[in-house]
């Protein structure tokens, strides 16, 4: 038992079981905005409502600030992030790692499919303000804007450190941290989402990703293959080798 223990089996075990909580602990403040949103509760809605009532008279003072906004999100939509993501799949399954591929689909896959069953679950409406300057379908929470960018953003840096080094992983994820709150801001800045709406869709992202690369670390176990630090490495390191698995050509 202590060999195990010390062994690389429990050094993995260690690394899954902390990646699992902390899929679950991210998901402890979605459950309670679901739940305070699905309540009404008044505090959340006086909050929710003030910052939409401040960036949307912002928004109608600045045509040229809402315009950019607009472009921003269009920009940076889920549809955007999912040929991104295919794209990169496909890199991937060239390079001889099919599993990363399939990795990668499922994570964005899923998180989207999750997002839309939590929005016809709960059936929050959309903010109703005077003067719109943008319009959205559909039920508004979690945000599948900020949703969608979170996946794909995080999901595009652990495919990708395995070939960038030093600086260049902090860039990565700086990145992908400011693209994924800047399109959150938008949704809010347009007047089609409440801040509630965005930061539930950031924080289940999250989860959805800390818990597809738990499950990717447990298929690497069974291959033998030495346990790794996801944020750090990518969930493939060996995806840098010239043939994406580890081996030579």
């Amino acid at each position: 038992m202590r060999r195990w223990l010390l062994g690389p089996d429990g050094a993995l075990g260690a690394r899954l079981t902390a990646a699992t909580l902390a899929a679950a602990i991210l998901l402890v403040p979605f459950m309670l905005l679901l739940v305070l949103v699905k309540s009404a509760f008044p505090p959340l809605n006086r909050f929710d409502q003030g910052v939409a009532a401040d960036l949307h008279s912002y928004a109608l003072s600045n045509p040229g600030f809402a315009r950019a906004m607009e472009f921003i999100t269009d920009a940076l939509a889920p549809e955007t992030w999912r040929v991104l993501v295919g794209a990169a799949a496909v890199y991937t399954l060239l390079r001889g790692a099919p599993r990363l591929a399939i990795w990668a689909i499922t994570t964005v896959a899923a998180g989207g499919l999750i997002g839309l069953a939590v929005k016809i679950a709960v059936e929050r409406a959309r903010p109703m303000l005077p003067d719109p300057v943008s319009w959205a379908p559909g039920w508004s929470f979690p945000s599948g804007h900020a949703l969608n960018a979170a996946l794909g953003a995080v999901t595009l840096v652990l495919l990708l450190l395995p070939v960038l080094h030093g600086v260049w992983r902090v860039v990565a994820w700086v990145l992908a941290a400011l693209a994924s709150l800047t399109v959150a801001f938008t949704r809010v800045a347009l007047g089609v989402h409440w801040l509630s709406d965005v930061v539930a869709g950031l924080i289940l992202a999250l989860a959805v990703v800390a818990a597809t690369a738990a499950g990717f670390e447990a298929w690497r176990r069974r291959m033998g293959r030495r346990p790794v630090e996801p944020h750090i490495e990518g969930v493939e390191p060996e995806f840098a080798a010239p043939n994406g698995n580890g081996e030579p050509r």
